[in-house]
């Protein structure tokens, strides 16, 4: 892209309020001008330089650190002045009033990194990965957005769509040359590397789910009978009492929330509405609520009285996904020791939340169940959207085997091929719509 034809841009890199430090950005063509206006004098590329910030009648608005970064070899491609300055808000107000009088525009969300993408500077992943590293909130998923920013995940990401355009080079090359004594399709040469790409993506996605976790959270519902003791997990979760908890069945009438990191795992612990029939409205409003939650969690922690285990017409009105944990609370009641059980229709984890005995159980099944790992060193962060990507791309490369191994279609396996490779483009950018980047960087800070 022929950056000369793109507005120059400025923004307030800073956050909002009085600081020591506010820093204005400037990206674009009419740097060079702007710097020599703006401090009187032109710029040695990559040296600090203390200096006054002129307005238009020579007057001193502030002084601070100028560093100026001409293009191509900056951050966004283009040339790029920094501006470092008091952390006023007014003062820095002054300043890129200043800034947009000579020329430049004010930039929008996410621009700067935007034009970094346009100029090949970073990929998509890696650009998302700035915010997240922006937004990061853990030590663990700063560590993972840092992956992501230096390429791990995108070179993962080539490495596949290279061996999926081989590939269907082969086969399309096979389709051209039918009348050849050897048949390229049935020789198992393709079947074996569609097997390996299987085999690739399914690592790759596990490793993006526990990226995704670190980056989002996992959302848990804590469901089950009246007094069972979800808002006592809650608050043991928690570390605070964010909840009421009394002998009255029905306390909780509302959808409680609280976010939390467990062992550096964010956490979205969601109290509900005790499960049962009820005639009051207000009960009945969040039993709807709570039944709302369990629909879009990651994992339901069923919560049990160990006094009262049946739980059959419970079980009926929540989904069948898989995703249910039956916990058996007041253990301490029975005498009996914590321990986690493997049945058919799931785990089972005995505790007692009152004691504290066997919530360790707890915590580390809820790391396991999501397959977080504490050691990041090979996790990237991922987001739901490079989640669904890598679903659609492992979706069609099936596709390709099971028609391979059945028609033995060459023009299908070869379309199938296109769109997997097509869907796993579409994380690192090379292949995306401008719907999609809009969408995307809106929702970056100004000036980043």
């Amino acid at each position: 892209m022929d950056i000369a034809y793109l507005d120059t841009i400025a923004a307030i890199a800073t956050p909002p309020g009085n600081g020591g430090v506010g820093i204005i950005r400037i990206s674009g063509a009419l740097v060079p001008e702007i710097a020599k206006r703006l401090i009187g004098r032109a710029l040695t590329p990559r040296l600090a330089l203390y200096s006054s910030f002129y307005d238009d009648d020579n007057s001193v608005i502030d002084s601070g650190i100028s560093l100026y970064f001409p293009g191509p070899a900056s951050y966004t491609g283009e040339h790029i002045l920094e501006l470092q300055g008091h952390g006023g808000s007014v003062v820095l107000d002054m300043l890129l009033r200043r800034v947009l009088s000579l020329g430049a525009r004010l930039a929008n969300p996410g621009e700067f990194t935007e034009r970094a993408f346009l100029n090949d500077k970073l990929d998509l992943a890696q650009a998302e990965a700035v915010a997240d590293l922006i937004e990061s909130s853990t030590e663990q998923s700063v560590r993972s957005a840092q992956k992501s920013m230096q390429g791990v995940f995108s070179v993962q990401i080539n490495e596949l769509v290279d061996e999926l355009t081989e590939l269907r080079i082969y086969v399309e090359a096979a389709i051209d040359f039918v009348d050849e004594e050897i048949d390229f399709l049935t020789d198992g040469v393709v079947e074996n590397r569609l097997v390996k790409l299987q085999q690739r993506l399914e690592q790759i996605q596990k490793t993006a789910q526990q990226g995704r976790l670190l980056r989002d959270g996992m959302t848990v519902v804590l469901a089950g009978k009246p007094n069972a003791g979800k808002s006592s997990l809650l608050n043991a979760l928690a570390g605070h009492e964010a909840a009421i908890v009394t002998d009255i069945a029905g306390t909780t009438r509302d959808v409680l929330k609280e976010r939390i990191q467990l062992d550096g795992m964010p956490l979205h612990i969601i109290d509900t509405a005790g499960l049962r029939e009820s005639d009051n409205a207000i009960e009945q409003e969040g039993i709807r609520r709570a039944h709302q939650e369990i629909k879009n969690a990651d994992k339901i922690l069923l919560l049990i009285d160990a006094r009262e285990p049946e739980i059959e017409s419970i079980l009926k009105t929540l989904p069948s996904s898989g995703n249910i944990t039956q916990v058996y609370n007041k253990i301490d009641l029975l005498g009996i020791e914590p321990e986690i059980k493997q049945t058919e229709s799931g785990s089972q984890i005995y505790l007692s939340i009152k004691t504290g005995n066997g919530m360790a159980l707890l915590k580390q099944h809820l790391k396991q169940s999501v397959g977080f790992n504490e050691a990041t060193d090979n996790v990237f962060i991922a987001r739901r959207r490079h989640i669904d990507a890598l679903n659609k791309g492992h979706e069609f490369v099936d596709s390709a085997l099971n028609q391979l191994r059945g028609s033995q279609a060459g023009e299908l396996v070869a379309e199938d091929l296109r769109q997997a490779q097509n869907s796993l483009a579409e994380i690192t950018g090379k292949f995306t719509s401008d719907d999609l980047l809009g969408k995307i960087f809106s929702s970056f800070c100004i000036g980043k």
